[in-house]
């Protein structure tokens, strides 16, 4: 894993839902940055460059699965593992939720040692293709600085 702090975009319009799990990964070791819609996801996206993204998929604004295609439309950002947060556990919701870009999907109320698996899955994935030339040296060294920030 990384030197730095394992920085998490938690993307949660209810704020119960958003304070519970960002200080549960906190406890685990993540920095943790919230953002309660999808207009403001792909900005922080874009701005802060997480190592992850949580995202709800029932959003004001702008909804997680529009969010989540923003993401992946933007070479910054497309990269960036998300995960789909939903209530709604329907095998369908899972397809929508992989459809529109996610790389995996879990259910609410969180399971956090299934969430958290999930992550580490993703998180050393990214590792293993930045470590075998997934990405320039200068988005390399780019990510480390505004890790660092």
């Amino acid at each position: 894993m990384p030197d730095h702090m394992l920085r998490i975009l938690l993307v949660e319009d209810n704020e119960m839902n958003s304070d519970m799990l960002s200080r549960r990964l906190r406890r685990r070791g993540f920095e943790v940055v919230e953002a309660a819609d999808g207009e403001q996801a792909c900005l922080s996206a874009r701005e802060l460059r997480p190592d992850l993204i949580l995202m709800d998929m029932s959003l004001p604004v702008m909804d997680g699965c529009m969010a989540t295609r923003r993401i992946r439309s933007c070479p910054a950002t497309a990269g960036i593992p998300v995960i789909a947060l939903t209530a709604h556990a329907m095998a369908q919701d899972r397809e929508v939720a992989l459809g529109c870009g996610c790389d995996d999907y879990d259910t609410k109320p969180v399971d956090l040692i299934r969430l958290l698996q999930k992550m580490n899955k993703l998180l050393n994935a990214q590792a293993r293709q930045l470590r075998d030339g997934g990405a320039p040296v200068e988005q390399r060294h780019l990510r480390e600085d505004l890790n660092e920030s």
